[in-house]
């Protein structure tokens, strides 16, 4: 039998998975990768130890994770979930672990775990791997397509764009009719000058709320204070479901954040309670909440309340300062920050130009699309991901299924 000639564009998660299950009885495959590494955002992908997926197993409220494609995603989780990731990689030699927030990791810790999985799947079938070899442009034939590149050209049967969401990679789906949404970055910390926050960088709060009051919205989480603002998955959260407005406000805008996820009135309530049992320990020391000593003294020093006096002293006017601060301090973003190595975006292919049981395009025939450089983008942890591996799998099921 003559082989069908695959042609992958792109070396990450999606294009790795899609030919780490393809029959290699039935298909010759080369994936074409542009950077001189295949796999890059799955080697620093949790800080170098790959969060795989999230121990989410109901499809139904898996999508509710992903701001961009939740509807369209459904039917996807229904034929290959977290569950599915997970049996696979374990049935692969790579033992995984569920942690408290419910991020699965390898067991190994490390990302080249992963890594290694997928490779050696990829080259136990024989499968080529060409790094350094950009695709400047894709020619359509009828039902079959040359990928042109600076290594020379490609003939394809089948095509898989597994690409990401780089301009370039866009521009070559427009060129061939694909309507796309513009990308904006999604994923992002938010820029803060503000004396409260500033000089405690490494900072943490297990539960905090974040509302941006001009969009009427509102996340909570953990949130931590970095050197140059605020991140955690509070705040990455509101980034990503507020992705585009938060462009258009070109991210200038004010936040209100409750440290402590309660309310001013209650932390008034708490404070007067520790008054009338603890009357002789010194502010400084009081220990109310569930905040660093660090940030406690700082946000007395913010309220000009002396640190050393005692509990008793303090008046209702300082006893509604600190709950103020503690729960609803409004604060000024001036611009974002991102990790450009694990940059994620919002925009890509309009997904009504793609068959979601296949993930093949609607406009070209033997042409699939999986991945970042559809508009589809998840909140952090492993939510990403698992939307490559389950889109990747859809496309090896339909391609095996040809007779």
């Amino acid at each position: 039998m003559i082989k069908k000639r695959v042609v992958i564009v792109g070396g990450g998660a999606a294009g790795f998975f899609a030919a780490a299950n393809l029959d290699e009885e039935k298909y010759s495959v080369r994936i074409l990768e542009q950077n001189k590494d295949v796999l890059q955002k799955v080697k620093i992908s949790g800080g170098g130890r790959c969060n795989v997926t999230q121990a989410c197993f109901d499809p139904q409220e898996l999508v509710g994770f992903y701001p961009r494609g939740h509807k369209e995603l459904r039917s996807v989780f229904h034929q290959f979930q977290p569950g599915d990731t997970m049996a696979w990689f374990e049935a692969r030699g790579v033992p995984l672990k569920i942690e408290r927030d419910n991020r699965v990791f390898p067991e190994s810790n490390s990302s080249q775990s992963i890594t290694d999985a997928l490779q050696k799947a990829v080259a136990d079938k024989g499968f080529e791997v060409l790094t350094k070899t950009v695709v400047s442009e894709i020619i359509h034939h009828e039902e079959r397509y040359t990928v042109k590149t600076g290594n020379g050209n490609f003939e394809a049967d089948y095509l898989i764009y597994t690409t990401g969401s780089a301009p370039k990679s866009v521009k070559i789906l427009e060129n061939l009719d694909h309507s796309t949404v513009p990308a904006v970055p999604s994923l992002f910390t938010f820029n803060v000058k503000d004396e409260l926050i500033n000089p405690l960088p490494g900072t943490s709060f297990p539960m905090a709320e974040v509302s941006i009051p001009k969009l009427k919205t509102e996340e909570s989480g953990p949130m931590l204070i970095t050197h140059w603002g605020l991140s955690g998955p509070a705040i990455l959260k509101i980034s990503a479901w507020k992705a585009r407005e938060l462009f258009d406000l070109n991210y200038k805008f004010d936040v209100v954040v409750n440290f402590i996820a309660m309310s001013a009135d209650d932390a008034v309530e708490r404070l007067v309670e520790f008054k009338e049992v603890h009357p002789k320990k010194t502010v400084g020391q009081a220990k109310v909440f569930e905040v660093t000593n660090r940030f406690w003294l700082q946000l007395l020093h913010v309220c000009k309340i002396d640190a050393n006096k005692q509990v008793s002293q303090l008046s209702k006017k300082e006893v509604r300062a600190i709950a103020e601060n503690l729960c609803r301090r409004r604060l000024t973003v001036s611009g974002k920050s991102t990790n450009k190595d694990e940059f994620v975006t919002a925009g890509g292919v309009k997904l009504k130009e793609i068959d979601f049981k296949t993930m093949e395009s609607k406009l070209l025939p033997n042409f699939y699309i999986a991945g970042e450089v559809l508009d589809i983008d998840a909140v952090t942890g492993g939510f990403n991901f698992q939307a490559c591996w389950s889109e990747a799998w859809l496309i090896a099921q339909a391609l095996n299924e040809k007779t």
